[in-house]
């Protein structure tokens, strides 16, 4: 998908400006804005008269009732639809203001515009952060629904905020003192007047006392009711009911386990492997999945403490571990009709079975293992348990299926969940949230949305067709074990879907560039979803291409793993089970392989594009690079990996011709014979923009996305492409072999230290200063995003000395311990 756009010959000064914020002068899209709106608020959260030439706005419905105000930065509720306009940025107005209306071109039977007489709320509170919250504000907006953000002080300027109607301050930034404090959210509730209130998901979304509480204030809660999300919610109660049901569950132990003792005896007693899990828990958290016995007293107490942490019950349970299952769920939607009968929306089943850490990340509709038979039965079972538990909302009913199509209820998850966009997909571009807001002020399921029903038995779900993939972009290091990341959106530019094209791409994010990455929260930093009406293997290649324009600098991510993975042929082929991700990466993560082909039209594409960039940009010219002389002729060297990488010899690239040639170097080149062993393309360009890193190419007629980053003057930067991200220097064949003579720096030597691998706390301590330890066994406990990462010892010895204090504060690569010297 080629978007051909004329290169902008901008002024000089702007060109170097748009160099200085890739290099440094990384000035915030959101603290400029922050610059120019927040100014003029201040004087109503804080009583601190606005700036000069900055007017305060003319009137103001904040609300922050004085017991959990901001003591600093206040919130001014207008929306910023007219204020906002961040160039090559999606701006905030478009994140909350386009509604998921039907589509002319989309091929499902898609979903009349909404044609409600009135709203079903007049004003409603989200009680969540980040994307789900725009995500729900979106559909408020279609409805003509007036919304209301909670937030914590670090959140003050995020775009959720920003985005609704009003917004109130709920505490610091520590989930358990705002987003989780349902003191200050009731607080919030009743200073606002809000209706209903929508949890998103996580936080309080499966928290029935936080149900019952605000129906008891006469505030409607838009989800289940408090009894559903006990019955649900509870892990161990919920197979209960589900056998009750008649639906297939999964062997265990139907009772809480009291100490890692009392797990090992059960783990027994079940068979191993076994899998330990959080009772109130869900999303991957507080979930271990066990070997032996030192694996469960481990898991016991990794477990609980991420129990408590995320969900504030430690309680655990113990099932056995289907090996090489796939993890299938259905979404359901369902509500009272006018003469009291439940109706019961089944939609098509999501695959999720790409799975780190028990956490999803690539998730698709539909998936490729289940039969027509299987996938009738699952749904019969999925409406038995639905009306056993008398359940009103949306929710999702997940299950482990086997190869042989034997599959065993999950969990039910009480909640919108975080997949949701590729069912709505897939479905005709119902909106699940506007569902779940008609069945909470008790009108039932939109009648439009029981027409898309395929039959009228237990068996039947909404008709849909094409497929949908979902990638969840985290902001994490995958070559360092997928640790956390945290700092602040450097540069962050979304795909877009091509106008032209009845092809997908939809962005579910909550950030904007500036927007800082904490440790205090989850990291996804957006949902990216792909939808093709000709079927998976297209929309695998939307996905992978809307990967390639992603831009995301400031943070580490997993864009390049998620390229990765949709490479592979097993991917492709549809054989994905759970342990897709340890069996195809047992080793880690290190970087997109590319093919001896691909890597050839990475250096052509480098060559051409890095010397068009640099040009526009105003930069001096490459070192000799671009000025062939007699005896280098009309050859530029590329080295992928920089100086002392992999070098191709590029011959004739130049505006005026896109036919080039391209060589692997070897000792036995001399200038003139690259046409004797050399590779002939043609590279088209479709446009260079120098504000934007995206480049379109075309590669002997083949159209791709590239991204050029990290540019500096010596020649010296970074191609993204086919999801790996390459350092790259342009050389002259004289600066090559001279290069040559160069020698590479030292790599430091650490291997007499315990490093953190990621930012973080330290928690507690597994040996003393003077103790021996082997390879592998248990240093320390540092918590990071809420999640507890065991350190283990890179090699055995004995420990000289323990650095950091427990509960301090790491960062990334600060030494923890300091092994005794080797004689």
């Amino acid at each position: 998908m080629i978007r051909t756009t004329s290169a902008r010959h901008i002024p000089t000064r702007v060109a170097k400006i748009c160099t200085q914020q890739r290099h440094g002068n990384h000035t915030s899209a959101l603290s400029l804005l922050a610059s120019s709106t927040h100014a003029g608020r201040r004087e109503f959260a804080t009583g601190v008269a606005p700036e000069k030439n900055h007017p305060a706005p003319a009137a103001s419905s904040l609300i922050v009732p004085p017991s959990i105000r901001c003591p600093v930065h206040g919130v001014d509720p207008t929306p910023l639809r007219a204020q906002i306009n961040i160039s090559n940025h999606r701006n905030l107005s478009t994140v909350v203001n386009e509604p998921l209306s039907p589509s002319a071109d989309h091929p499902n039977p898609t979903l009349p515009p909404i044609a409600s007489p009135s709203p079903p709320f007049q004003k409603i509170l989200i009680a969540n952060r980040g994307e789900i919250a725009l995500r729900v504000i979106r559909t408020c907006r279609a409805l003509g629904i007036k919304t209301v953000a909670v937030h914590s002080t670090i959140d003050v300027r995020s775009p959720h905020v920003l985005a609704a109607d009003e917004a109130v301050c709920l505490g610091p930034a520590p989930t358990s003192e705002s987003y989780l404090n349902i003191d200050a959210v009731c607080d919030a509730i009743t200073a606002t007047g809000a209706q209903a209130v929508h949890p998103g998901y996580g936080f309080l979304s499966e928290n029935a006392d936080f149900a019952r509480r605000i129906t008891e204030m006469g505030v409607n809660f838009v989800g289940p009711s408090p009894s559903a999300i006990v019955a649900m919610g509870d892990k161990i109660t919920s197979k209960q009911i589900a056998r009750e049901a008649n639906v297939a569950v999964i062997p265990g132990y139907d009772g809480f386990v009291s100490s890692p003792d009392h797990a090992v005896e059960i783990a027994e007693e079940v068979g191993y492997p076994v899998m330990i899990k959080a009772t109130a828990g869900g999303g991957g958290k507080g979930m271990r999945i066990c070997r032996n016995a030192a694996e469960v007293k481990e898991g016991y107490q990794l477990s609980t403490a991420e129990a408590k942490s995320f969900f504030g019950d430690e309680r655990l349970f113990i099932e056995r571990y289907v090996e090489k299952p796939h993890h299938i769920e259905f979404q359901v939607l369902s509500g009272r009709n006018g003469n009291g009968e439940l109706d019961i929306l089944v939609f098509p089943e999501r695959e999720c079975s790409i799975q780190r850490r028990n956490q999803k990340v690539i998730e698709e509709s539909p998936s490729v293992l289940l039969t027509p038979e299987t996938r009738k039965e699952m749904a019969r079972q999925v409406r038995s348990l639905v009306r056993n538990v008398d359940y009103e909302s949306a929710g999702t009913v997940e299950f482990l299926v086997d190869e042989e199509q034997n599959f065993f209820f999950l969990e039910m998850n009480t909640r919108l969940q975080v997949e949701h966009p590729i069912t709505e997909l897939v479905s005709g571009n119902v909106d699940l949230v506007r569902g779940m807001l008609e069945v909470a002020a008790s009108r039932g399921v939109p009648e439009e949305y029981l027409a898309l029903l395929d039959g009228d038995d237990d068996g039947a779900i909404v008709r849909h067709s094409g497929h949908a993939i979902e990638a969840r972009i985290y902001a994490e290091d995958p070559l360092r074990g997928f640790l956390p990341s945290i700092g602040s959106l450097l540069q962050y530019i979304e795909p877009e879907t091509s106008e032209e094209s009845d092809n997908i791409i939809r962005v579910d994010s909550g950030v904007v560039c500036g927007t800082p990455i904490t440790p205090y929260y989850d990291p996804m930093i957006s949902k990216l979803c792909s939808f093709s009406p000709r079927g998976r293997a297209e929309a695998i290649d939307i996905l992978a291409d809307a990967l390639d324009r992603y831009v995301i600098e400031g943070v580490g991510h997993n864009v390049a793993f998620v390229s990765d993975v949709l490479r592979q042929k097993t991917f492709q082929d549809g054989a994905t089970p759970t342990n897709y991700i340890p069996t195809h990466y047992p080793d880690g993560f290190s970087g997109v392989s590319l093919t001896d082909e691909e890597r050839e039209e990475l250096a052509a594409v480098a060559a051409v594009v890095g010397g068009w960039r640099m040009a526009l940009l105003d930069q001096p010219p490459l070192p000799s690079a671009t000025v062939p002389d007699d005896e280098d002729g009309d050859e530029i060297i590329v080295c992928l990996g920089g100086m002392f990488g992999e070098p191709f010899v590029i011959g004739s690239p130049s505006p005026e011709s896109p036919s080039i040639t391209v060589r692997p170097w070897s000792t036995s080149s001399e200038p003139g014979t690259s046409g004797n062993s050399a590779r002939m393309m043609e590279i088209r360009i479709g446009g260079i923009d120098p504000t934007s890193p995206v480049v379109d190419v075309s590669i002997d007629g083949v159209e791709k996305a590239v991204q050029i980053q990290r540019e500096d003057t010596t020649g010296m930067f970074a191609v993204k492409m086919h999801g790996a991200d390459i350092d790259v220097l342009l050389m002259s064949r004289t600066e090559y072999e001279l290069s040559k003579h160069m020698q590479e720096p030292p790599i430091r030597d650490t291997s007499g230290f315990v490093l953190s691998p990621m930012p973080g706390t330290l928690m507690s301590y597994a040996v003393e200063e003077g103790q021996h330890v082997e390879l592998g066994q248990e240093i320390c406990i540092v918590e990071a995003m809420k999640m507890q990462n065991v350190i283990r010892s890179p090699r055995a010895g004995a420990v000289a000395k323990i650095h950091p204090l427990v509960g301090s504060s790491l960062r990334a690569d600060e030494v923890i311990a300091e092994f005794e010297k080797d004689e």
